[in-house]
């Protein structure tokens, strides 16, 4: 089956879809009404953007995209469930420019510490657990084998930790809204609530499945590059990381647009793991998701060629 290429993310009460350059955020404000804002998403290549079609290559700028927009959305999503108190009112033009100055400052402080965060936590602690038994006079291979074992443990109960959150709960149901709609459209089903709650809310080409193959992939290269120097070992795992994000993506890619039976294979694990970040949603979660892809995609279009296409 051809892939509608959208893809998204869970916000605070809301979703945001992308396709192509466009993006748009459907959120539930607290009034009850819904919140449509769509934009053009610059890529951090610039107009370079040929980089985004090397393969491998385009894996790393995609990732980095995909942190940018993301934090942007979510801080979107969260201005409209701010205490009165805190929200500004009547501020100068000049107040707001540097209000907008000081938030970007911020969001890219905040992707900074998230990406430092994630190596420390599921890179660099890893080997220092598991360089105990080096120390112990394990071998090579042992060593390497406890490292991958300890990365899949800390990443798996992270994320049942999270999904234990009450908060987080909520942005898992969205997630599932954001997943049923995309199978509803790809299956070719009429988008509409009815049709979406009928869909799986697990996808081959899932933010959750990216981050595990991320893991997995981490743990083949990093058993085959291994060195004596704990300094040595460190730095190429840091140098590492934008090999395996490129690797990671082509696999997500590929794993989007193939039905063959190895792929599948290879995806089952990832749409395992969705089931702990995607919860089924309530209609009115389904209704925000459907108009935050109405802003973006012509679906109806889509389900035209493809189906056509099927049929002949």
């Amino acid at each position: 089956m051809k892939s509608s290429n959208i893809g998204g993310q869970a916000v605070l009460e809301g979703i945001m879809m992308k396709n192509k350059d466009e993006y748009a955020v459907a959120v539930r404000k607290p009034d009850g009404n819904v919140e449509v804002d769509k934009k053009e998403y610059r890529s951090v290549v610039g107009r370079h953007k040929m980089l985004l079609k090397i393969p491998f290559v385009r894996g790393v700028f995609a990732f980095v995209d995909s942190l940018v927009l993301g934090m942007k959305t979510l801080a979107f999503s969260a201005s409209f469930f701010e205490e009165e108190d805190e929200m500004e009112a009547g501020l100068t033009k000049k107040e707001e420019e540097k209000k907008e100055r000081a938030e970007k400052w911020m969001m890219g402080g905040t992707i900074a510490l998230s990406i430092v965060l994630a190596i420390a936590i599921f890179m660099v602690l890893p080997y220092l657990l598991s360089s105990l038994l080096k120390r112990a006079g394990a071998s090579q291979s042992v060593f390497a084998v406890c490292e991958g074992m300890i990365k899949i443990a800390i990443f798996l109960g992270y994320m049942v930790l999270i999904s234990r959150m009450k908060d987080i709960k909520r942005v898992f149901m969205y997630h599932g809204a954001e997943h049923k709609c995309i199978n509803c459209i790809e299956n070719g089903f009429e988008l509409n609530v009815e049709n979406v709650r009928k869909s799986s809310r697990l996808h081959k080409r899932c933010g959750t499945s990216f981050l595990l193959f991320v893991i997995l992939v981490s743990i083949i290269l990093h058993f085959f590059v291994q060195f004596d120097s704990m300094a040595l070992n460190l730095a190429v795992r840091l140098a590492l990381i934008p090999v395996i994000a490129g690797i990671s993506y082509e696999i997500i890619r590929l794993a989007g647009n193939s039905e063959s039976g190895i792929v599948c294979a290879v995806s089952k694990p990832g749409l395992m793991l969705q089931k702990l970040t995607t919860k089924e949603p309530e209609d009115d979660m389904i209704e925000v998701a459907i108009l935050a892809v109405e802003a973006v995609f012509d679906w109806k279009e889509y389900q035209k060629e493809t189906f056509k296409e099927v049929a002949a």
